[in-house]
């Protein structure tokens, strides 16, 4: 008999917030969580545009960068202590993750395993053939042609459910709504209908919590002297016990740095929230308005009373693409003065900008330490620093006038206020992220397993 069928309780381990989380902290939950399941969340919206790049460029690549040295980290841990894997490393790649998770599974000496890849989300084509438009913008997707990257639609935990029911041991998924990939377990293992709302709605509660993996352990809620988390350089990442009727008890490994209190999950149960009680995800509307969090001990929190209305009848798009260049330069200066050569510096470049031409759609001038998040006048409340750096950024349509951005400020050097040094200059593609709405019919995710 399982753990699960003895206890009623699922373990459910974050290994991952975000792509390039830490490893240990993974390593750490498989080894001494006594856990059913592992979660990586991996994914954003960028991140998965730039996997499709990635994917045109090699087609054997796409999935996430980490997904060897994650796996190679703690697939043989979980193997040993029956650990099942699920994450969406399989960015745009999933069949690829899955075959190279096979090739170390084996180079590792680890056999008897099912690796399953969930596909369907990309959706490109389709949206490319239909008549959409921007969510945001309101502007017709057909108007940016070949500018388009990617189009990704958000999955729920259906397909990830039928894997699981298939014996897979990893699942790799492509863009799947965060809280989808906690979900997909406690349906397989309780049994919940795919319209049982008010589970549904409470896993999504649970899913929410523990996307972020540390944020809920202190790392993101951290503030010295007001919010004090101890031995945050050893942050241990959360574990949820959750019980048949979706509540969870939200907690950490002793042994392990940071903490779980009642305050650090009402952070994380906000973030990046809209409207709480209209939370749209693809397997239910969840209601997050009547949610309870009782702290019962040190380090265990219960969560309960999230609730559930039924899904809407489309799905979620995010169409990446490309939205021209940015172009960056940024100077120093310190001692004596330093603001007021640092202002002159930026009215030098500004003027520059304008005499030679510069084409830009935005462009900004910031002294770092002064006016860089709050502008001007907050930044004006203090005294002047002893050193600031100067930063001008700009928006162009092509590569070429965006390396004149930096260009024009490195001349600081010798045109420039006196004392200047430590110029950095950079130029980067834009990759922006707008969404559509497509009917679920028009979305067919699938999975195919891969044995060692």
């Amino acid at each position: 008999m399982s753990a699960v069928k003895q206890t009623g309780v699922v373990r459910l381990g974050a290994g991952a917030g975000y792509s390039g989380d830490r490893i240990e902290p993974a390593v750490e939950l498989a080894e001494y969580g006594a856990l059913d399941y592992l979660v990586f969340e991996c994914l954003a919206e960028r991140t998965i545009a730039l996997a499709q790049q990635a994917r045109r460029s090699d087609p054997e690549k796409g999935y996430d960068p980490l997904l060897e040295a994650r796996m190679r980290a703690v697939l043989p841990i979980a193997v040993r202590n029956k650990v099942r894997i699920i994450s969406n490393m399989g960015a745009a790649n999933p069949v690829a993750a899955a075959c190279r998770t096979a090739a170390i599974a084996q180079s590792l000496g680890l056999g008897g395993l099912k690796i399953a890849a969930v596909s369907g989300d990309d959706v490109l084509e389709v949206v490319r053939r239909g008549d959409y438009r921007f969510e945001e913008s309101g502007e017709a997707v057909a108007s940016f042609a070949d500018r388009i990257v990617s189009a990704n639609a958000y999955l729920g935990a259906e397909p990830l459910v039928a894997a699981l029911r298939a014996g897979a041991d990893v699942v790799l998924t492509g863009r799947a709504a965060d809280p989808s990939l906690f979900t997909a377990p406690l349906i397989h293992e309780f049994g919940w209908a795919f319209d049982d709302w008010q589970r549904l709605g409470q896993a999504t509660v649970v899913g929410h919590l523990l996307e972020c993996a540390g944020q809920i352990t202190g790392g993101y809620f951290a503030d010295p002297g007001f919010k004090d988390v101890a031995d945050l350089a050893r942050l241990g990442f959360p574990i949820g016990e959750v019980s048949t009727d979706g509540s969870v008890v939200i907690t950490k490994l002793t042994q392990s740095g940071g903490r779980v209190t009642e305050a650090t999950c009402k952070e994380q149960l906000l973030y990046e929230i809209h409207d709480p009680q209209r939370y749209l995800q693809p397997d239910v509307i969840a209601d997050f308005s009547t949610v309870r969090i009782t702290e019962e001990a040190s380090n265990r929190v219960r969560v309960r009373g999230g609730r559930g209305t039924p899904r809407t009848s489309t799905l979620k798009v995010s169409v990446a693409y490309v939205d021209g260049f940015i172009g960056e330069g940024q100077i120093s200066y310190a001692g004596p003065g330093a603001v007021a050569r640092g202002r002159l510096a930026l009215d030098i470049v500004r003027e520059r900008l304008k005499m030679t031409g510069v084409d830009t759609q935005e462009l900004r001038f910031d002294l770092i330490g002064i006016d860089a998040l709050h502008g001007e006048m907050r930044g004006a409340q203090h005294g002047d620093p002893y050193e600031v750096r100067a930063r001008v950024v700009g928006r162009t349509l092509s590569h070429e006038q965006a390396v004149r951005i930096g260009n024009e400020l490195e001349t600081l050097y010798t045109n420039g206020p006196a004392g200047g040094g430590g110029v950095t200059k950079t130029v980067r593609e834009v990759i922006a992220v707008q969404s559509v709405l497509l009917p679920r019919e028009c979305v067919q995710p699938s999975f195919e397993l891969v044995e060692v």
